[in-house]
């Protein structure tokens, strides 16, 4: 039997806020399109006489309703806390946090499907800094950054990537976190019953690296034996190595001491009501609802429930829609068409209003439209939804018989070898023939009809 492992997490992701934590800079968490440098000053560069200005309120309140889907203690005093460390990437010589020795976290003590949440706390992010070149990017500095700190519950690295991946769709349903920037981890693995100390992987960057840090960290400890030392290391993905990269600090090493330019975060209990009354039902919440209420089949329902965006909008749809045409449309065709353009539904510059996409549903089951024409219709709605209406008045079905015989008279005499074919038992020539027809009526035709018609004229 495979020993299990004892694996702890440290996960930080941007908390998505327009202005840094202490700074009126726009928070960019490095985007491409931005020149370094260009969100900055005094203040997140860390210049001599700067002080920082009061947190930012939406941070704190999106870090404490972070906490509270995670079923943490919400302390109601908060005192700011100076970590020192050297490092290029920080130019004040210290980071601001709620963490360390002498801090009160936001949140403690949760409970998170199944794993201890130890704490959640809100920080500064550094500078981006390129040790090859030496250069520094100060745009990211003074980012508000969320750390959640499981407790050592994970045995297995299958257990991490299920609970990273149903983490992450909740924090996407209280929009909390720049998903754009997505969440990385420091993975905490060690061996039990070896009275081996704990390795720290710092770093990682998706779920599939943590998984595969894991499984590559697992098998060295297990190859060279229990580390003697607390130790942080690498996650090398191109050769699937760690390697150390110093001794694992201690609190004491970092110094902590209360920063006396900012003052101690009191959290109001109304506060606290407040903000937990905003919270939405979490995925696990929608999944069962979408079941119970709608008798929709678990996959289809989970399908849904990563999407906060989309099952609010089938939600919508489905009061209006035959349940299967709306679900349909919902999990299968408008993905497909975000897909292919590389979007979802929450980006900004894409507007698909829900009554341009009922109205485009209900010309479908009203048999106003072919679902071809209607797919072609909802490609339209890139990146800016319409009113359907004109498209089918110009387009609509062709339900005509005549017409339709029509149009199949023209496919079979210009198709002789695939009649051919049909008739020698060539199931596949009809589809061929149908949308040969399809294409003729631009794709107008009543598919239904246009299958029954070939099948009579053929035989």
């Amino acid at each position: 039997m495979e020993e299990k492992l004892k694996i702890g997490l440290e996960i930080h992701g941007y908390i998505d806020t327009e202005e840094k934590l202490f700074c009126s800079c726009k928070a960019i968490h490095g985007a491409k399109d931005s020149k370094p440098n260009e969100h900055i000053c005094p203040i997140c560069t860390g210049q001599p006489g700067s002080k920082p200005e009061l947190p930012n309120k939406k941070a704190v309140d999106k870090a404490i309703e972070i906490s509270l889907i995670l079923n943490c203690k919400i302390n109601s005093k908060l005192p700011w806390q100076r970590k020192h460390y050297s490092w290029p990437d920080l130019p004040k010589g210290y980071q601001n946090t709620l963490s360390g020795p002498h801090a009160f976290p936001i949140g403690i003590k949760g409970k998170f499907e199944g794993i201890g949440i130890t704490e959640c706390h809100l920080e500064e992010d550094p500078a981006a800094w390129n040790p090859k070149t030496g250069e520094i990017d100060y745009n990211r500095s003074g980012s508000p950054l969320i750390e959640i700190v499981t407790d050592p519950d994970f045995t297995s690295k299958e257990q991490v990537a299920e609970w990273l991946k149903t983490l992450k769709a909740t924090l996407g349903y209280i929009k909390a976190i720049d998903k754009k920037a997505g969440l990385k981890a420091d993975v905490n693995v060690s061996l039990p019953n070896q009275d081996g100390k704990r390795i720290e992987i710092k770093n990682v960057n998706s779920i599939k690296n943590i998984v595969r840090a894991i499984q590559v960290e697992s098998d060295r400890q297990k190859k060279e034996g229990a580390a003697k030392e607390q130790e942080t290391r690498r996650f090398d993905e191109k050769t699937e190595t760690t390697s150390k990269m110093r001794s694992k600090e201690n609190a004491e090493d970092y110094r902590f001491i209360s920063d006396p330019d900012l003052p101690i975060i009191n959290i109001q209990k109304t506060r606290i009501d407040n903000l937990k009354k905003q919270l939405p039902e979490t995925p696990k919440e929608k999944l069962s609802k979408l079941i119970k209420k709608h008798k929709i089949q678990k996959g289809d329902a989970e399908i849904l429930t990563k999407n906060l965006d989309l099952v609010e909008l089938f939600e919508s749809v489905v009061k209006k829609i035959n349940p299967k045409t709306a679900l349909r449309w919902t999990i299968v065709e408008l993905p497909a068409v975000l897909n292919y353009n590389k979007l979802t539904l929450a980006d900004e510059g894409l507007e698909i209003l829900e009554e341009h996409f009922v109205k485009l549903l209900n010309f479908l089951d009203k048999g106003k439209l072919t679902e071809h024409k209607a797919r072609e219709i909802l490609r339209k709605f890139i990146p800016k939804s319409f009113d359907p209406e004109k498209e089918v008045k110009k387009s609509g079905k062709i339900s005509d018989s005549s017409e339709i015989e029509k149009v199949c008279d023209k496919v079979i005499k210009e198709n002789g070898k695939a009649v051919e074919d049909f008739k020698s038992g060539n199931a596949s020539s009809l589809n061929f023939l149908i949308g040969q027809v399809m294409k003729h009526s631009k794709g107008r035709a009543d598919v239904k009809k246009v299958k029954e018609i070939l099948e009579k004229r053929i035989k």
